[in-house]
């Protein structure tokens, strides 16, 4: 096992033990191969997140609601906009959240999120925007929804290490469409960190973690 891999199991071993109904939840992902957050990328989110305390959260990759879920057990004075464009996964997003009790402070809007922009604006502004997506489109989501964000507002970006293979030489990834991944990965992560307007940090917290905020005016 590698040591990265022992480093991992030993963080999730610190995190308490939660729910049974977000055991489940982790249960239900991993049988129907549904990609949630890792545990230990899970708890670096949701410190941030209180960290900064945001009003409004606009999430990009619902999946079955997890992240959702999370986000608002950890920020009870919290609304939470999440998108989700696979039918299936929707309708247990939305199963998931009514049972948490959650309905009230979690809105799912069924649809693509590079066409459902019109909808989300009348929901802003957003004090972070959190993209857990198709991963060949991060940089059209930051840049369709970076708007909607309040003077504030941070972005969060899930899966940007790709399970290292972003730092891997591309003529060793065997699969074409996992290369063709890795490299726009790894080009977001570059212009990502050369934004005019974002100070980005790189977090090698589960799957990678990028905590991109607003630079001061004087320094854009």
């Amino acid at each position: 096992m590698l040591h990265e891999d022992k480093l991992q199991l030993y963080l999730e071993s610190l995190i308490p033990s939660e729910p049974e109904y977000i055991r489940d939840m982790e249960e239900y992902a991993k049988e129907n191969q549904v990609p949630i957050m890792e545990k230990a990328g899970m708890n670096v989110l949701l410190q941030l997140l209180r960290l900064h305390s945001p009003a409004a959260i606009l999430e990009i990759g619902t999946a079955i609601g997890y992240s959702a879920i999370r986000m608002a057990q950890a920020l009870p004075n919290t609304r939470i906009v999440t998108l989700e464009r696979d039918e299936e996964r929707y309708k247990e997003a939305v199963r998931r959240v009514e049972s948490a009790g959650l309905s009230g402070r979690i809105t799912v809007l069924f649809g693509d999120a590079l066409e459902l922009s019109g909808e989300v604006s009348g929901r802003m502004p957003f004090d972070a925007l959190f993209i857990d997506a198709a991963k060949g489109q991060y940089r059209r989501f930051f840049e369709l929804y970076e708007p909607m964000l309040s003077a504030n507002g941070i972005i969060i970006t899930d899966n940007v290490l790709f399970r290292g293979l972003v730092a891997e030489d591309p003529e060793e990834i065997e699969s074409k469409r996992i290369r063709s991944l890795a490299a726009k990965i790894h080009y977001y992560n570059e212009w990502l960190v050369s934004h005019p307007d974002y100070m980005t940090s790189i977090i090698p917290a589960g799957d990678g973690i990028a905590l991109s905020i607003k630079k001061p005016p004087a320094d854009r």
